[in-house]
């Protein structure tokens, strides 16, 4: 019988005042009925407009339908026909601006849950069932993948399917990119994204860690010693950009890349277990409105700090985080300090991070992007005391691989170029994922690399004809 109640199931979650003091995921996932009600919600739309907001082109009404019908194993299998990664994407992938955002019932309601249906679904599965990857016969090409995050993996993963000898190249000592070292365990418990990985392995990929490309083999080397038939490049976006003001340079202040990796990727919130030590005063600052933001002053108020502020200069509706990072956020005792720009950091004799000043903004006009651009209140400077700073407000592409490897062109922001298949101007070398558009979601970097496996598979039909 449908379900028609305009609202979707809560989701289970801890207490915010016990949540955050741990590292255990925040959201526990829905129980079976739960799954099953919600599902019920669905209308299986004739012309699916959800589909149409998926990257990745997930069957989202028939593995739907599939888990109205208690039938869950299926429901998996249905999804990972086009998403390789579903306990992964129901977890962190903005639905809300996706697939949830073109379905009906959202017109009179809310949307149906649609990234937590594919969370239980992945979750049932690993919990429930045995992967028994079957290798594809080898077409005797070979494809090497610059970067294991969330690009790569796709990549890989479908060329594995198509036949080709894969192989990974992985800068860190682990493999998974973002989803290892950037986003925390609340949100993205590491042992889901190992799973994953395994699965990939046995499924003919090979993954070679602390190998950089640019510096260990560059990416002629990949193709003249190593014989390789195609480059596809998913090397991401962990150039971290900074504020460029006085006092940048102190103790105690942190890119979000380096804080994030060394609390996620290198267990730091395990300190002492983890021999990896991390910083935390008792005020902490996070410069920055985004998903990163939001995570780097989560993980420093589980860490211990008393008070931490989120510092932006746009106010709470021109966050760009998720909403419901947000809002987690806010639970947990995040303190917004919205329409406030920094302009130097302030130090002791001893080179101790003490403060940092900031003017108060008032948004004007729309810029480019279509936000109200801010601009200053003058005369507004004031000091807000804190001893660590987490400077969160964008990444580019490491410039190592442009830098070594002639013919590959780059755009002003350091971005390889690539068509929208994820050719470049390289002959069969492919790029896709944030060091191509620069740091974008999950998702939109798995899309690429669906579609860049593609399109090396039909070039190297046509060369091998």
């Amino acid at each position: 019988m449908p379900n028609m109640s305009n609202v979707k199931n809560p989701m289970p979650e801890q207490a915010a005042d016990v949540r955050n003091k741990n590292f255990l995921e925040v959201t526990t996932g829905y129980t079976s009925n739960m799954a099953i009600d919600e599902a019920q919600r669905c209308l299986n739309c004739k012309h699916k407009p959800c589909m149409q907001g998926c990257p990745v082109a997930v069957k989202i009404p028939e593995f739907i339908k599939l888990v109205a019908n208690g039938e869950f194993e299926a429901a998996y299998k249905k999804i990972t026909e086009t998403n390789a990664l579903p306990a992964v994407c129901g977890r962190v992938c903005p639905q809300e601006k996706q697939c949830e955002a073109k379905c009906v019932r959202g017109i009179k309601g809310e949307p149906v849950a649609i990234g937590r249906l594919e969370r239980f679904v992945a979750d049932y599965h690993m919990a429930n069932c045995e992967d028994k990857p079957v290798q594809a016969e080898k077409n005797g090409k070979k494809v090497a993948v610059v970067g294991s995050g969330p690009s790569g993996l796709t990549c890989a993963g479908d060329l594995a399917k198509l036949g080709y000898e894969v192989t990974i190249y992985e800068a860190f000592h682990t493999a998974g990119g973002v989803l290892m070292y950037g986003i925390p365990e609340f949100r993205l418990p590491k042992e889901i994204v190992q799973k994953e990985i395994d699965k990939l392995k046995k499924s003919g990929v090979k993954i070679e860690t602390n190998t950089i490309i640019g510096k260990t083999l560059l990416v002629d080397e990949l193709f003249e010693d190593m014989e390789f038939d195609a480059v596809y490049i998913a090397s991401g976006a962990g150039l971290p950009s900074f504020l460029g003001i006085p006092g940048e340079s102190l103790n105690g202040i942190y890119s979000a890349n380096e804080f994030l990796t060394r609390i996620n990727l290198m267990k730091g919130y395990k300190f002492p277990e983890y021999d990896t030590p991390v910083y935390i005063g008792k005020n902490v600052a996070v410069f920055g409105g985004g998903n990163v933001a939001m995570d780097a002053a989560r993980c420093a108020k589980r860490l211990g700090a008393e008070n931490v502020y989120i510092i932006y200069r746009r106010g709470k509706e021109e966050l760009p985080a998720r909403a419901e990072e947000v809002m987690h956020a806010e639970e947990e005792g995040i303190e917004f300090r919205l329409l406030k720009n920094p302009t130097k950091f302030i130090g002791d004799e001893n080179g101790w991070l003490t403060g940092v000043e900031v003017i108060d903004m008032k948004l004007g006009e729309p810029d480019s992007s279509g936000r109200r651009r801010p601009e200053a209140v003058l005369g507004s400077e004031h000091i807000i005391p804190i001893d660590t700073a987490v400077i969160s407000i964008g990444q580019s592409p490491n410039p190592l691989i442009k830098k070594t490897t002639k013919g590959l062109e780059t755009n002003n922001r350091g971005c390889i170029v690539a068509d929208e298949n994820g050719a470049t101007s390289k002959p069969f070398v492919y790029a896709g994922g944030d060091v191509v558009t620069g740091a974008a979601t999950v998702i939109l970097a798995m899309g690429a690399g669906k579609t860049a496996a593609a399109a090396i598979h039909k070039e190297l039909e046509i060369k091998g004809e």
